[in-house]
C-alpha cells in the first residue's frame, strides 16, 4: 500500500502579464552576452567572387601598309657616280611603282680588262601605294625618270628577294564601348553571384539572422589587359566583388531577453518562458563598426516561486480535504487540484518522493 501509493497535486500560481521594452547592441566583437552593458554577440560574414569572361571585339578599322625592300640598282652608263633624290621611282616589271627613301648616289662603273664593271648600291624602296598587291616576287626595275635619255637603259634595278608588308585588310578593334558593356556585365554577374554565395553560407545556419539592411556588395576590382583601339578580335575581362553581411543568432537575443527579464523581476519571481514572446527592429546598422542597435520588445508572465520541497514536507500525511485547505491557504496561489493513487489512498505520501507538484500556468 505505501509503496505504490502516490500523490499528483497541479498548483495554479498568480501570474502577471508584463511588457519589457530595452535597446541591445548586437557587437561583432561581441564575446558573449551582456545584460549589464546591453551587449549581443554578432560575427561579420564576407564573402569574394572573382568572374570572367572573353567578349568579342566589335570594332572595326581599315588596315593600310605599303610593301617595302631592297633594290640594287646598277650604273653601266659610266665611271661617274649618279645622284639619286629622295622619293625617285622605280618600276618594276609587272609595272609596280616603288619610290626611294633617301638621297643616294649610285658609283660609278670601273674599267677592268677594258670592260666597264658597273657600279651598284643597294637602296631601300617603299611601294607608292598600300595593298598586298605590291608583295611582288623578285624582279627588275628601270627609272622613269631617266625615260627619254641614254641613261634610261644604262641605270636599272634588280631585287633578289620578294617585297613585303603591303597589306590592305579591315581587323577587329576593342573599343571603348566594349571595355565599358564587358565591365557592366561582368559587374553585375559578380555582384549577385558574391550576394548569393553569402546568403547560402548564411542559411546554412539556422539560427543566423540577416537583416535586409546589414548587408551590402561591393566591387573590389575590375581588370583587363585590353585597352581602346587595340586590334583584337576577342579580349578577357574580369571582375571581383565582395559581399558582406552582420548577423547575429537568434537563440543569443531570445537568452538575453531572458536575461534582462530576470534583472528587473524581484528574486521571488519566476518567468514563465513558454509565454515570453520577442520582437525587435532595427534603429541603425553600421556595418563599418561592426554594429547594429535593436530595438527589444518582449511580453511574458511571471509568476511567484512556490518552494516545493517545504510544500511536500508539509503535505504528508494530510488528507485530501486538508490537502485541499492547506494548498488554497498559501499565498499566490489561485487554484490547486490534488489526486491519490491508487484510488483507494485516503493521504498524501509521507514520503516527498511519492508526491509529485506540477505547476500549471494559464
Amino acid at each position: 500500500y505505501f509503496t505504490l501509493s502516490k500523490a499528483e497535486i497541479e498548483i495554479w500560481p498568480e501570474t502577471e502579464s508584463l511588457t519589457f521594452e530595452t535597446k541591445a547592441t548586437i557587437d561583432s566583437e561581441g564575446k558573449n552576452i551582456d545584460v549589464s552593458n546591453k551587449v549581443i554577440p554578432g560575427k561579420t560574414i564576407v564573402v569574394e567572387k572573382t568572374v570572367s569572361e572573353e567578349f568579342p571585339s566589335s570594332g572595326e578599322i581599315l588596315k593600310e601598309k605599303k610593301a617595302e625592300g631592297i633594290i640594287r640598282v646598277y650604273n653601266t652608263y659610266s665611271t661617274s657616280s649618279q645622284a639619286l633624290v629622295s622619293n625617285t621611282r622605280f618600276i618594276s616589271a609587272e609595272g609596280k611603282l616603288f619610290r626611294s627613301l633617301e638621297r643616294v648616289t649610285i658609283p660609278g662603273g670601273k674599267y677592268e680588262g677594258g670592260k666597264l664593271v658597273p657600279g651598284e648600291l643597294d637602296v631601300k624602296v617603299v611601294a607608292d601605294k598600300s595593298g598586298p598587291e605590291y608583295n611582288i616576287t623578285a624582279t627588275t626595275f628601270s627609272i622613269p625618270g631617266f625615260a627619254g635619255t641614254a641613261k634610261y637603259t644604262k641605270f636599272y634595278g634588280k631585287s633578289s628577294e620578294n617585297m613585303t608588308g603591303g597589306l590592305r585588310e579591315k581587323v577587329p578593334q576593342v573599343t571603348q564601348d566594349d571595355l565599358y558593356l564587358a565591365q557592366k556585365t561582368l559587374e553585375e554577374r559578380a555582384l549577385k553571384e558574391s550576394d548569393t554565395a553569402l546568403k547560402e553560407k548564411i542559411s546554412s545556419d539556422p539560427l543566423l539572422v540577416l537583416l535586409k539592411e546589414a548587408q551590402a556588395s561591393e566591387i573590389l576590382e575590375t581588370f583587363s589587359l585590353a585597352r581602346p583601339k587595340e586590334e583584337l578580335e576577342k579580349f578577357n575581362f574580369q571582375v571581383k566583388a565582395k559581399s558582406e553581411a552582420l548577423v547575429f543568432n537568434t537563440k543569443d537575443v531570445e537568452n538575453f531577453i531572458k536575461d534582462f527579464i530576470l534583472s528587473q523581476i524581484p528574486e521571488s519571481k519566476k518567468l514563465h518562458q513558454e509565454s515570453l514572446k520577442t520582437n525587435y527592429l532595427p534603429e541603425t546598422i553600421n556595418l563599418k563598426t561592426g554594429k547594429i542597435i535593436l530595438s527589444l520588445k518582449a511580453e511574458a508572465k511571471i509568476y511567484s516561486d512556490i518552494n516545493q520541497t517545504d510544500l511536500k514536507k508539509n503535505l504528508g500525511r494530510k488528507s485530501l480535504a486538508e490537502a485541499k485547505i492547506f494548498l488554497e491557504n498559501q499565498p499566490h496561489v489561485t487554484k490547486t487540484q490534488v489526486r491519490f493513487w491508487p484510488f483507494w489512498v485516503k493521504k498524501v505520501p509521507e514520503d516527498a518522493d511519492k508526491i509529485e507538484i506540477k505547476l500549471r500556468i494559464d
